[in-house]
């Protein structure tokens, strides 16, 4: 039987819950984080305890998510689709619909004044929060904090996960994505390749994580630098 939610595909497929996960460096502000799988499940857990709890949402809402990589986006796509809900990224523009939620960062609230709950993610390396947001607008960061770390929503979610594809088909094409780069379950995969679209988050960022494999995402890169941080990594793939 497959999993439930795209979340519960990516922690199925998780062995040591004490081993890195996802590893994010940004060669441009001199970031490194490293979220074992039991820590990224937990900022993915209070992330779906929010949309959920303070938010009202879940299956059939929408939730659009305009951020660039981080792991904070990435435990808030997990999260989002914990809760059910349909995420959407910019331009997809499915249906038309509006969404529930905008999870973005403060350089890109000028897009969203319309939107009906704004949310913006720090993307500090320590989940710090955005001070002097304007009137109606949630600092994401503080307001999850709050919620409990464990989630247990066990329902199957028959609608849409990503840009109108249901939770099997973006699964099915994630793990033909790994397959065709070679990624397996234990690889340590070093990646630079961006998350943008649907098809870049299927494959770039879900592709390792739901056939057990983990992270090295970096942005900015400096490519002088990668041969050197695979090594210190031990990634045993790097993708381009």
């Amino acid at each position: 039987m497959s999993a439930p939610t795209i979340t519960s595909a990516v922690f199925d497929a998780v062995t040591d819950w004490s081993q890195p996960l996802l590893t994010y460096y940004d060669h441009a502000s001199g970031e490194r984080t490293e979220l074992s799988g039991a820590t990224l499940g937990n900022w993915a857990a209070k992330s779906a305890n929010f949309f959920v709890d303070e938010l009202g949402l879940g299956p059939d809402d929408e939730v659009l998510v305009d951020l660039p990589e981080h792991w904070q986006t990435a435990a808030i796509l997990l999260g989002a689709w914990w809760a059910g809900t349909h995420v959407r990224l910019p331009g997809s523009d499915v249906d038309g619909s509006t969404p529930g939620a905008v999870v973005t960062s403060a350089d890109r609230l000028g897009g969203y004044d319309d939107a009906d709950e704004v949310l913006v993610a720090s993307l500090d390396p320590f989940a710090m929060g955005v001070r002097d947001l304007p009137v109606g607008v949630t600092d994401f960061a503080g307001a999850v904090r709050v919620h409990g770390d464990q989630y247990s929503m066990s329902r199957r979610v028959t609608g849409p996960a990503l840009d109108g594809e249901p939770t099997d088909d973006v699964l099915a094409s994630a793990r033909a994505a790994a397959a065709s780069d070679g990624i397996v379950a234990g690889t340590r995969v070093l990646t630079v390749r961006p998350w943008h679209t649907r098809d870049q988050v299927v494959g770039n960022l879900l592709a390792p994580l739901v056939v057990g494999a983990s992270l090295i995402a970096v942005s900015h890169a400096d490519e002088t630098r990668l041969a050197g941080l695979a090594d210190t990594e031990r990634a045993g793939l790097t993708l381009r």
